[in-house]
């Protein structure tokens, strides 16, 4: 997204937008929006249909959380359905906890399953129940399991005590127990390994399985794992060796490090995969491991500046490039699939903005816009390094019974959609291929890598074509959360097949009053417990919704130029679908 110099290009029809509509779910409609006083001069995005980037991935896809036994409880449900929902595409959800000693109750940033115990004698006992529980619960929705090989079992773990963590966001008591320690026996923690997927292969089929990921833990190189590098490396290897055992044909991977950007994270990634392509294998003796696909972790660091919330995109766009560059640097790896196993604005899901003030922006719209900026800018660092970008994985869920829009970062409260799961059902809408964009706003992904988006805001697009359908994600970001004026944009299609008519256009809007629950609770007074009227409201207020209504605009020559206001943190989808010329 290069910013070219401003010009008007010769033919092109511009058609200005009445931006007051009616919504897909509501009955009335929004005054007209005006820009602000002191708004900047127009900003012209260019789309190309006739110039491709390659290929309109889905890397948007992939989900995950701590708390495995929120998968079926009543809202977990309800979540997984809206995701499923999202797109003809598969959607995949990672989960921490599967392998966890206990009864199943839920906490914060914990779960269990009691997969593996031990009896008097200390002979090995497998109970798949509530795993089968959890993943039965995808299957239902046709999602598929993201496997998650850990946590380290009670009567498996080199110190059991304490095993179950008592950290709540208001406390400072450690996360990193017993559950975070090696097995005391690599052979018993092999053969659990093992013995699941020979239950998963006689439960779902051996085709369904082999679809599935295989990865071994979770953020090695922090507090989740106290073991040294070479010890995960020697988990890793008798783990993936014992899955291959019983399923040649699986995908495994790993090591799911955190912060690839820093030269701690990157190391550890580094040296991780040397030992798969080089190293001596702990479990086979013979030279490397099996590594079929990578997996790192991506995350900003919003923090509080000047009494408002201003985000930290460089920081995850650093750990996206220099992780790419990492994986890049080995011919071996370089076509292999990489999955951002967690791309997020920060790095803990459960601490909520009351008691964490640099949270805040997660209710609103600043989640939206910053994510519509960040998963462009991934697909560009991805071009960038010539990589195999498979996925970013979105670490956010929901928790049960909690208070609404406590500021978690969720995608859902208490079964209401946050804004932020609207930016997904517009990735949702997209696909085929991937066009050439310019912007004149556009600030430039290694600008933003070095620096973020300090001065002028990011008003940029993702556009794709997909058989007679061209989408066009537009958003208005800026690290801070701060009022500002709206952005003109002037959008200008080129390279339009022939069409015989009018193309029809549907815009959905992303801002304070369209697709936005929390804006809605707000206006109701933000009631602790809404009544069902109230409720009933929130989830009408919680969908995509339109701009304004579906209308035929007619191309000049392949060429279209419209005009639309953008508020700062918002975000839009236009979608045009054309009707091939009768023979």
């Amino acid at each position: 997204m290069k910013r070219p110099p401003a010009r008007r290009a010769a033919g092109w029809i511009t058609l200005a937008l009445a931006l007051g509509g009616l919504a897909v779910v509501a009955a009335d409609r929004d005054q007209p929006e005006k820009p602000q006083e002191g708004a900047a001069g127009t900003v012209t995005i260019r789309v190309d249909a006739a110039s491709t980037r390659g290929a309109m991935r889905p890397v948007w896809r992939y989900f995950g959380y701590d708390e495995p036994n929120y998968t079926y409880m009543k809202d977990g449900k309800t979540l997984l359905s809206q995701l499923a929902a999202l797109s003809p595409a598969t959607v995949f959800v990672r989960t921490h906890n599967l392998l966890t000693t206990g009864d199943g109750t839920p906490a914060l940033k914990w779960g269990s399953t009691n997969a593996y115990t031990e009896d008097a004698e200390g002979r090995p006992r497998y109970d798949w129940t509530i795993v089968d529980r959890i993943f039965d619960t995808y299957l239902e929705r046709g999602m598929k399991p993201y496997v998650q090989i850990g946590f380290m079992p009670e009567a498996l773990s080199t110190k059991p005590v304490p095993y179950q963590h008592s950290w709540a966001p208001d406390k400072k008591a450690s996360l990193s127990t017993g559950w975070a320690y090696p097995p005391k026996d690599y052979a018993r923690w092999a053969e659990l390994v093992h013995q699941w997927v020979r239950h998963a292969i006689e439960k779902y089929g051996r085709a369904e399985v082999e679809s599935w990921y295989w990865e071994v833990w979770n953020e090695p190189n922090i507090f989740y794992w106290r073991g040294t590098p070479e010890e995960y490396h020697k988990l890793y290897d008798f783990a993936v060796d014992a899955v291959k055992r019983a399923l040649p044909t699986a995908k495994v991977g790993g090591p799911e490090v955190a912060g690839p950007g820093g030269d701690q994270g990157a190391k550890y990634l580094r040296d991780f995969l040397e030992h798969c392509v080089r190293g001596k294998n702990h479990a086979t003796g013979e030279q490397g491991a099996p590594l079929d696909f990578i997996a790192f972790h991506a995350k900003g660091v919003p923090r509080v500046v000047d009494g408002h919330v201003r985000m930290g995109l460089a920081n995850q766009l650093q750990d996206i490039d220099r992780g790419f560059a990492t994986v890049a640097s080995f011919p071996e790896l370089k076509d292999r699939p990489i999955v951002i196993g967690e791309s997020d604005p920060d790095g803990c899901a459960a601490c909520p903005s009351s008691i964490f003030p640099q949270n805040g922006y997660r209710n609103g719209t600043l989640y939206a816009s910053y994510t519509a900026a960040s998963f462009a800018r991934a697909y560009e660092l991805a071009d960038k390094h010539g990589v195999n970008f498979e996925g970013a994985l979105t670490w956010a869920f929901e928790f049960e019974d909690q208070p609404y829009f406590a500021g978690f970062r969720v995608l859902a409260t208490n079964g209401i959609e946050l804004p932020v799961l609207n930016v997904f059902r517009m990735f949702g809408l997209m696909g085929g291929r991937r066009l050439a964009v310019e912007s004149t706003a556009d600030a430039g992904v290694d600008a933003i890598r070095r620096g973020g988006v300090r001065g002028a805001p990011d008003v940029s697009a993702l556009a794709s074509l997909e058989g007679e359908t061209l989408s066009v994600l537009v958003w208005n970001y800026h690290d801070d959360d701060l009022t500002a004026p709206t952005a003109d944009v002037a959008l200008a299609l080129r390279g339009l097949p022939a069409t015989s008519g009018p193309v029809l256009m549907h815009h959905y809007r992303i801002d304070d009053r369209h697709s936005n629950a929390f804006e809605a609770w707000k206006r109701m007074g933000s009631p602790p417990r809404p009544t069902p009227e109230q409720y009933a409201e929130l989830q009408r207020s919680a969908q995509l919704t339109l701009l304004t209504s579906p209308a035929w605009v007619r191309p000049e020559d392949g060429t279209l130029t419209l005009r639309l206001q953008l508020p700062r943190q918002a975000v839009s989808l236009l979608t045009f679908r054309w009707v091939a010329p009768a023979k």
